[in-house]
């Protein structure tokens, strides 16, 4: 019988730790969503801000800055070391070559050490034109990346200013004029 009670008592404690753990745990998860509902909104310039003022280089030679992009110029930010950047790459390369304008209104930054994003640039140079730059480079601080990947459009506004149109393009929809 004693051997009993302590089992039953073993036990409670047991689930008792259990329950204070598991408590924890969903205290913790609960701050994690809070912190990334934060950021999810907030991954890049909204939709309607201004687009900071960069110059770069892309990988071709050709310099680009917040002045030459054309009007509804779709803008992708990417990382190597990114497992959605990955997924989500096809679909940006897709989407951008049926894009009217070509590679004049898409451009694609790629951050990262050279030797690591060099794949993601061989595959994004035919559809867009690429900037490969470290992290806090100029052209993420221009459109203050926070997270990857990252997919918008950017539109001029009167006086010459660039604005982000669209803070959240959907890749899975190719763009109307061409269907």
């Amino acid at each position: 019988m004693p051997f009993l009670i302590v089992a039953v008592v073993f036990v409670g404690l047991l689930c008792t730790l259990d329950l204070v753990l598991s408590l924890g745990v969903i205290k913790r998860l609960r701050e994690h969503t809070d912190l990334l509902s934060a950021l999810n909104g907030r991954a890049s310039l909204a939709a309607g801000e201004e687009v900071g003022e960069f110059t770069a280089v892309t990988v071709d030679g050709v310099a680009v800055s917040r002045a030459g992009l054309a009007d509804d110029t779709l803008v992708g930010f990417f990382s190597p070391g990114c497992a959605a950047c990955k997924e989500q790459l096809p679909k940006f390369v897709a989407y951008a070559r049926a894009l009217p304008g070509g590679r004049a209104r898409v451009l694609a930054a790629v951050v990262g050490d050279p030797k690591r994003t060099a794949a993601m640039v061989a595959e994004l140079a035919p559809v867009a034109q690429v900037v490969s730059e470290a992290p806090n480079g100029e052209v993420g601080s221009a459109f203050r990346i926070a997270a990857f990947p990252v997919f918008l459009t950017v539109s001029a506004r009167g006086g010459g200013a660039r604005v982000v149109s669209d803070a959240r393009v959907d890749l899975e929809h190719l763009p109307s004029a061409v269907l």
